[in-house]
């Protein structure tokens, strides 16, 4: 059975860059915009469509976990969401089955359970992430401390509210995960070579 990685991250912790670089210095695929792609592909919608939902709470009544509604009537962004989300767990599962990998969000720790994935959510301190935000932002973007802060804040809310959505499972919480990393003071390189030797 491969052996998976799966990271969740507070927006600006500096998970996707641990999720990569950990996955190179094991020699693991790594998973992450790759599944926006395949979604799309697979349901016929464009990639900025997919990416603008697979990380926010779908508009609907009931939670799809649930497997029912009480709704009469169909609802086209509720079947749309659900197709969306049917997707995005059979692309996980193909991947996870395909070889050793990190998959950095989309409720893979949660589609993958079954699977007993090492499950690691990365966090850090406001004023770390606002500086590691504004220290990648393009030549384009001209946000402020203010700015990226109600950012980070909205980001982090909609990544809490999909994750509940479809997993009834509270986002962040440590009874979910095997390891939980506070980024503020480690070093990336430190984090990747503890998180593998741990491995």
């Amino acid at each position: 059975m491969s052996k998976i990685i799966t990271i969740s991250r507070e927006f600006g912790s500096g998970g996707r860059e641990l999720g990569r670089c950990l996955a190179k210095k094991l020699g693991y695929a790594y998973y992450d915009k790759e599944i926006v792609r395949e979604i799309a592909a697979k349901t016929k919608l464009s990639e900025d469509y997919v990416n603008s939902i697979v990380e926010k709470r779908p508009f609907s009544m009931f939670p799809i976990h649930t497997g029912s509604s009480f709704q009469t009537m169909t609802n086209p962004i509720d079947d749309q969401n659900q197709l969306i989300f049917r997707e995005q767990c059979n692309i996980l599962k193909q991947m996870a089955d395909q070889s050793d990998c990190v998959i950095v969000g989309r409720c893979a720790d949660y589609i993958l359970s079954e699977r007993e994935p090492l499950r690691i959510f990365v966090y850090a301190d406001m004023d770390y992430k606002i500086k590691r935000c504004l220290g990648n932002q393009s030549e384009t973007e001209t946000l402020n401390s203010k700015e990226v802060k109600k950012k980070i804040l909205s980001l982090d809310r909609q990544r809490a509210q999909y994750y509940m959505f479809f997993s009834g499972q509270k986002w962040g919480e440590k009874e979910f995960y095997d390891l939980c990393i506070n980024m503020t003071n480690i070093e990336m390189d430190a984090a990747v070579a503890s998180i593998a030797a741990l491995i």
